[in-house]
């Protein structure tokens, strides 16, 4: 349901208003993509945290803050009358919670049948695991995706929480919850939606199951083409002790490679996928990488077409010349480095986002907007 908020986002999610349940990681890792485009996202952020700058200065942004008392019948209400306004909710809490807050999917769409309910968990609603504690790790272990990484023989190595937290859980929540407003708005019938992070870092296996069930991928760490084990897909250290990054999978990207490196008329790297040959061919490669320094390669590599890159830091990536021509990263209101908004719509393209707001900023705002007098909104803010 379109709604009348005050806002000066743009994006093609305008017009949109989502309820966000507080949470972290994942839920308002969701809950930032879907206001990036556009979508009024309120969250329902703790009362006793009231004045505070808000959790997170990046995930957070774009939102509206409205703090309540979810353990008072009378903010539960207050929620609820939000809610009733809202195209979609989002709630990252253990199977049951919101039930018991009174504000579980059966209440909401009762009263508001459009209504998408996003639910985001680790292990989903049900099976064995549903209310056991867990985070990315745990996730991403019990779908083999964490058994795949590492070199061979090593200890699997502990990931940034990108495949299980972000990928497979807040991305995975954005997708199943603009898919069902889509839908809600063509027959009117709101639902819930169920997105685990199991089922999402499952689903980003999908490539490598099917190489698998080809016989074209072997089920140990560091024996397969994107797992490190070929030495045309990894990186290598150079001599100042940086790194490059190699992807050359196609033959002439494998080409301009050696080309680059001098090694063409190298008999050892005839056959770019014998495997009995890669761990000569990475070992010479360790060895030629290492005769300079990655600044160095960079120049060396720059327009040959490749497929080899910096490995860079954090601080470097938002200052490499292709990321701020393409203004991937900004600083906007809050004066440091962040991400901008993604994917990038040319005809309704998003607001520069706005800083995550101290909790209890829009209380008084959005209780207007639902229609509370203004006494009744003065006293919950």
């Amino acid at each position: 349901m379109s709604t009348d908020a005050t806002s000066a986002a743009s994006g093609p999610l305008t017009g949109l208003r989502i309820v966000e349940l507080g949470g972290i990681g994942p839920g308002p890792f969701c809950g930032m993509l879907l206001a990036d485009q556009g979508a009024d996202v309120i969250r329902i952020d703790r009362h006793t945290e009231i004045g505070s700058r808000s959790g997170h200065p990046v995930l957070h942004r774009n939102r509206r803050s409205v703090a309540l008392n979810l353990k008072d019948p009378r903010d539960v209400e207050t929620v609820l009358k939000i809610i009733d306004t809202a195209d979609a909710v989002i709630e990252g809490f253990r199977p049951g919670v919101t039930e018991r807050l009174g504000l579980g999917p059966d209440v909401c769409l009762a009263r508001n049948p459009e209504l998408v309910y996003g639910r985001m968990t680790g292990w989903g609603q049900d099976g064995p695991l549903a209310q056991e504690p867990g985070h990315d790790i745990n996730y991403i272990a019990l779908t083999g995706a964490l058994g795949a990484m590492g070199s061979e023989g090593g200890v699997p190595p502990v990931p940034l929480n990108l495949v299980g937290d972000m990928g497979g859980g807040g991305m995975l929540l954005a997708l199943g919850m603009t898919t069902a407003m889509l839908r809600s708005r063509i027959d009117g019938r709101g639902q819930v939606v169920d997105a685990a992070m199991t089922d999402g870092t499952a689903v980003q296996l999908a490539l490598i199951h099917g190489l698998l069930a080809r016989g074209r991928w072997v089920d140990r760490r560091a024996s397969n083409m994107f797992d490190g084990a070929a030495p045309f897909y990894r990186t290598y250290r150079c001599a100042d002790g940086r790194f490059v990054a190699v992807g050359c999978v196609e033959p002439q990207f494998y080409a301009a490679m050696l080309r680059v490196l001098e090694l063409a008329d190298d008999l050892h790297f005839a056959r770019q996928h014998d495997r009995d040959a890669w761990p000569t061919m990475a070992e010479r490669l360790a060895q030629v990488f290492s005769t300079r320094t990655r600044t160095e390669w960079e120049s060396r590599f720059d327009g040959q077409g490749a497929c080899v890159s910096p490995v860079l830091t954090l601080t470097e990536a938002a200052e490499h010349p292709h990321n701020v021509s393409r203004g991937t990263f900004g600083t906007f209101g809050d004066g440091f480095v962040q991400p901008s908004p993604a994917p990038r719509y040319l005809g309704t393209p998003a607001s520069a986002p706005t800083p995550a707001p101290y909790v209890g900023a829009h209380t008084r705002e959005v209780l207007a907007e639902i229609g509370l007098d203004a006494g009744h909104a003065a006293a919950l803010a």
